[in-house]
């Protein structure tokens, strides 16, 4: 459905980027925080880049995006937590 505060038609395939410090368990931090909102997740939509120096982490996962809200509430919940310094 394409509604007029949005751009985009639901459900849609939806990539959700996520940098924070490298820490050993970064990655299931997020993927634990996505599940609250989308439990249909997959083992192969999960990437995962270090930087070069390798103090940051970047994971993307990509969901399927059923409404507006559920992709404001998966990124406040996301920003909300202080290992995660940004989310697009």
């Amino acid at each position: 459905m394409l509604t007029q505060d949005t751009l985009f038609e639901f459900p849609c395939t939806f990539p959700i980027k996520v940098v924070g410090k490298t820490t050993e368990h970064f990655d299931l931090l997020v993927i634990e925080i996505i599940r609250h909102h989308c439990q249909d997740l997959t083992e192969n939509t999960l990437t995962t880049r270090t930087s070069r120096g390798g103090k940051y982490s970047a994971v993307t996962v990509t969901i399927m995006a059923q409404s507006r809200a559920q992709l404001d509430a998966l990124y406040q919940e996301l920003s909300a937590h202080k290992q995660i310094m940004m989310v697009f």
